[in-house]
């Protein structure tokens, strides 16, 4: 049986930090000696070009070494894995196409099965420790393959009036998933964008806190401008700026995410 997991980042609501989560969790994993995938599932291309330039990205694209590419073809994922500057930390890029993929499943027969199919000849060769997924903002087929690919779902969650928004409906949606794919688990919320000065803070964590069967990060990220920095640079903030407060939050989330995935 296979050791790697697969962990999904997904909410429906947009602006969660979910992409930066992401991608720092995957390079501090990275760092800790684990070997990870990453899986550029958005459209936006935001995890790609946190680890190449523009360029890069549009030219993986035109050599269709894409995740979009894999699922139209059905075809063995590790034949689109590019490697990053950061050493066991791997990516297969997105595309612009993927505003077509829910044509594209429309489609095919198991519709929801096609990126789980996709995952399992890399799986199989038990090379990765951890697959990590960034899903786009919506909830539809696409979404509904990410999920069902994964073992774990982590919901990351910004502390602002809106961040807990729609936040109802990525559960329900979860449920749903769970009637196909019933091993997936929520892992939990992950808060991001938090401003510990600022009152609407503490009423997100108080109503998440208050979310019955809903298990909450202990570590959440604060704002820092260092992560714009990072992201200007096409680097994680752990890699661009290791002793920032941003970096060693997102450590200490990757470090309680192995201690849940290992309990």
């Amino acid at each position: 049986m296979s050791k790697t997991k697969v962990i999904a980042f997904a909410n429906n609501k947009g602006g969660s930090g979910k992409t930066t989560t992401c991608s720092n969790v995957a390079c501090a994993l990275s760092m800790m000696g684990k070997k990870v995938l990453m899986i550029d599932g958005d459209m936006q291309l935001n995890l790609t070009i946190s680890y190449f330039d523009e360029e890069s990205a549009l030219s993986f694209a035109e050599a269709e070494k894409t995740v979009y590419t894999a699922i139209k073809q059905e075809r063995d994922l590790s034949n689109f894995i590019v490697e990053t500057k950061t050493k066991g930390l791997d990516l297969v890029p997105s595309s612009s196409l993927m505003s077509e993929i829910e044509f594209e499943l429309f489609t095919k027969w198991q519709r929801e099965f096609v990126l789980k199919k996709c995952l399992e000849p890399v799986k199989a060769k038990g090379y990765y420790d951890y697959i990590l997924i960034d899903a786009p903002p919506t909830l539809g087929g696409w979404v509904m393959n990410v999920l069902v690919a994964s073992d774990y779902v982590i919901i990351p969650v910004e502390a602002s009036p809106w961040g807990l928004f729609g936040l109802a409906n990525m559960f329900d949606f979860c449920a749903k998933v769970k009637s196909i794919s019933p091993n997936l688990q929520i892992m939990g919320i992950a808060v991001t964008k938090a401003d510990e000065r600022k009152k609407y803070f503490k009423q997100t964590l108080e109503t998440l806190k208050d979310m019955e069967g809903v298990r909450l990060f202990e570590n959440y990220i604060r704002v820092d401008s260092a992560v714009e920095w990072s992201q200007d640079n096409s680097m994680p903030v752990v890699a661009f700026k290791k002793n920032s407060r941003s970096a060693l939050e997102y450590t200490n989330l990757a470090k309680e995410i192995l201690s849940y995935v290992d309990r």
